[in-house]
């Protein structure tokens, strides 16, 4: 990630799910999964279009009943699934063209009634996607604690690392998601993991100004030692960040 030219062009980086936190249109938060910029720290996007959500605008709107059991569970039709499972129990485990199982693309979205329902029928949580990510990925990544803590009950792996370059943890201090953060780290999540582009979580943080993650993160850290501050972390005028190095945490 080149986190110098996305904070000189005013922080305007995008979370790699849409937001789970202001009141958005669920048409906008389906947009994207993971859509980083070019040069970004996950170079990967997985875009659910309306047309695999069903919800392209066509002569006739699409039914719940056209829709297959990934689009169901990615919109919180609990009653949906559970008519598809009945018919089909093979479908609990069916991987999507991208290897995305029901499961995944309901801890995507945030629904979490879904996300026990499948859990509860025994979807497999340790699934992992055809770029290795996994339902804890996009559960951290939008930000969505209280499915995070569901999955980690289940004993995923909570470092797995995916194609992206990145980890849950990774994925929440990248969406300033501190409740994720903060779950993941209770679990015993790795702070010492880089990204491919060599940035630890403490040094995303500290490069994204996300200050209250990263004072967690150093008080999560025995022997942190010194910080290299953003000119934002140090209550100064907000500027590009100087010597942001997984070094200097």
């Amino acid at each position: 990630m080149d986190v110098d030219d996305e904070i000189a062009d005013g922080q305007n980086y995008q979370t790699l799910t849409a937001n789970a936190c202001p009141p958005e249109s669920r048409d906008e938060r389906f947009n994207e999964i993971m859509d980083v910029d070019e040069d970004g720290l996950f170079k990967h996007s997985t875009t659910l279009t309306n047309k695999q959500r069903g919800n392209e605008v066509t002569v006739r709107p699409a039914t719940l009943d056209s829709l297959s059991i990934h689009q169901l569970a990615a919109q919180g039709e609990v009653s949906q699934v559970a008519a598809h499972l009945s018919k089909d129990s093979s479908l609990l485990s069916k991987q999507d063209e991208r290897g995305f199982t029901p499961l995944m693309w309901a801890a995507a979205f945030g629904e979490k009634a879904v996300v026990d329902f499948l859990l509860e029928k025994g979807a497999d949580p340790k699934t992992i996607a055809r770029e290795r990510e996994s339902a804890l990925t996009l559960a951290s990544s939008g930000g969505y604690v209280d499915i995070v803590e569901s999955l980690l009950k289940h004993g995923v792996d909570i470092n797995t690392y995916d194609w992206n370059g990145g980890t849950p943890l990774l994925y929440a201090v990248r969406g300033n998601h501190i409740k994720c953060v903060e779950a993941l780290l209770a679990r015993g999540a790795d702070m010492t993991i880089e990204s491919d582009s060599g940035y630890s979580p403490m040094a995303l943080a500290v490069a994204l100004g996300h200050k209250k993650i990263c004072m967690f993160l150093l008080r999560s850290l025995p022997g942190t030692g010194s910080l290299t501050l953003t000119p934002q972390l140090a209550g100064g005028t907000p500027g590009t960040p100087t010597d942001i190095h997984p070094e200097n945490i």
